[in-house]
């Protein structure tokens, strides 16, 4: 089987990764797609997976525009040439309009619920792979559900385990408290009209937490004068080994967030954008979401004040992990026998289960 896998974010790259490495292991060929935006390249790269990539994303209206014309093409001369038998992607709008055009599936994974992508994707999409929330936005015939989070693909503890050599990469001691803060640049298209913490408030929260701990920032954007002395500076594969040791995140990006969450690190959200997976997550107890700055320096003080912290939040991360499933083994089980898991899937949705 020929796979077209096209990446939007960082974030999709792990989403994908141990897929990948699974089915190429089976005898599957794999090529990914992608725009250059933060650190994609970098990640395929270093992965070692086979790419295509399309050139630099655009962050104006207008420039989207013409991305989506220009992106659209290059996706399909690129399946013309790579002959997949099927595409996949998180809400790819290029990956499901060259699938029409090639006449090949498309399965997609969704989660941000974007629903101007959504609609430009989904009548293209033969498959929507959404996590089974209480009330979905999406309702649409080819919606599956199935019980669990992207990050559970490359964060499941069958697929990761925190390595301790990022202390000396973050050239700190063994063990030693630190709290990591992340800001988004909010150029992507469901960023649009959100907000978050202000660079007033950005540089109170870091000028008082560092005086009781170890402070790193990852950005998205360049960072004023006065916060660069407090950038982290890791290579962007050992991101999650990091977030795994914090004692504390603090961040405007949901994927973080959510990561934290799977790894029993304390979170705080800020967004005025309030995803479902983050809603979730946070009745479990392992994240805390606002909207705005409003009582998020209080509660981050509270919380690194507390005793056991960690410990508390990693029998919260266990009881999360009992209710979902491995998404890798998941999504590998779910493409080598589509079309036939979909019909799998709506007849008995607890087949799903055994992928534990």
């Amino acid at each position: 089987m020929r796979i077209l896998i096209d990446i939007g974010h960082p974030g999709h790259v792990h989403l994908f990764k141990n897929f990948a490495w699974d089915m190429q292991k089976k005898g599957h060929e794999i090529l990914f797609s992608c725009r250059d935006k933060e650190f994609e390249i970098y990640l395929l790269k270093k992965y070692g997976f086979k790419y295509k990539s399309f050139g630099k994303k655009y962050k104006k209206l207008i420039g989207k525009l013409f991305g989506l014309l220009k992106f659209d093409i290059q996706m399909i001369v690129t399946a013309l040439q790579f002959k997949p038998d099927i595409f996949l992607s998180h809400g790819s709008m290029y990956a499901s309009h060259a699938s029409a055009i090639v006449r090949k599936p498309h399965i997609s994974f969704e989660d941000t619920f974007n629903m101007e992508q959504v609609k430009l994707y989904s009548p293209f999409t033969e498959a929507i792979l959404v996590n089974n929330f209480k009330n979905p936005p999406l309702s649409s015939k080819n919606v599956i559900t199935y019980n669990g989070y992207h990050e559970l693909a490359y964060l499941h503890p069958k697929q990761f385990s925190a390595n301790r050599d990022i202390f000396s990469i973050l050239n700190i001691k063994e063990d030693e408290p630190y709290v990591i803060i992340r800001f988004v640049s909010w150029d992507a298209s469901h960023d649009t009209g959100q907000g978050g913490l202000t660079l007033e408030y950005k540089e109170k929260i870091i000028n008082t937490l560092v005086k009781q701990i170890k402070v790193f920032i990852s950005s998205e954007g360049e960072l004023p004068d006065a916060l660069k002395p407090y950038q982290i500076k890791i290579p962007a594969e050992k991101m999650h080994d990091s977030l795994a040791f914090a004692t504390l995140f603090i961040g405007e990006g949901a994927t973080m967030a959510s990561e934290c969450a799977m790894l029993g690190t304390p979170s705080i959200y800020v967004n005025t954008l309030d995803p479902l997976t983050i809603k979730e997550q946070e009745a479990y107890g392992l994240l805390f979401d606002y909207r705005n700055a409003d009582g998020v320096l209080e509660k981050a003080l509270e919380l690194l004040n507390q005793k056991n912290l960690k410990e508390e939040f990693q029998i919260k991360k266990e009881q999360l992990l009992s209710d979902k499933i491995n998404v890798t083994a998941f999504t590998v089980w779910f493409v080598e026998h589509y079309p036939k898991s979909i019909d799998i899937l709506k007849k008995d949705s607890n087949y799903q289960l055994r992928f534990k």
